[in-house]
């Protein structure tokens, strides 16, 4: 039987959705890795190729349902999707925890080292940064396009002289810039 491996991309940055996304692999691709440790040109030529040699699935969490449900219920209903969808009983998800969800199992590094988690990252990543690009039109003044939501130096100044749009997880606390009305 074939694995479904499953990863995710976007569990702490300070806006934009989580992602994540399963892979059973009809082909084996050469170069999967990863998604950190390739790259942004890598994972867009790798995603391509895992699109047109597999069974896959992807969901998207938005900031308000991780705010309004938390990731952890994000995670666990985007899971249950995937393996619900793909219709496989021996699923692999990168990382140690299993979220609730019975008959998974865990691998920590699973997206470096088992190859349908790898094309799962590259799914996932490619698929978030493009949301992100994707926005960044909608909402040119916080770069999205640059940072990917990610809590960078940039991003969190630029969170501090304009506020959060609605692509901001007001959950999310951000210490450096906890000070005053702004995150209270």
């Amino acid at each position: 039987m074939k694995l479904l491996g499953i990863d995710e991309a976007g569990r702490g940055p300070l806006a934009g959705p989580l992602c994540v996304a399963g892979v059973v692999l009809q082909k084996d691709i050469k170069e999967l890795n990863d998604s950190k440790k390739l790259t942004e040109k890598k994972r867009e030529e790798l995603f391509e190729k895992i699109v047109q040699n597999s069974d896959y699935h992807i969901v998207f969490k938005s900031a308000l349902e991780i705010d309004t449900k938390g990731i952890s219920t994000c995670l666990k209903e985007s899971l249950e999707e995937i393996i619900k969808t793909l219709n496989h009983e021996d699923v692999l998800f990168d990382g140690n925890s299993t979220f609730g969800v019975v008959g998974l199992k865990t691998m920590i590094k699973a997206d470096a080292k088992v190859a349908e988690v790898s094309a799962a990252s590259i799914l996932a990543k490619v698929s978030r940064d493009r949301y992100m690009k994707d926005i960044a039109k909608k909402y040119p003044l916080y770069q999205f396009e640059k940072h990917k939501g990610y809590g960078t130096k940039l991003h969190r100044n630029i969170i501090q002289q304009y506020g959060r749009c609605e692509e901001h997880r007001k959950s999310f606390k951000i210490k450096s810039l906890n000070k005053g009305s702004l995150f209270e």
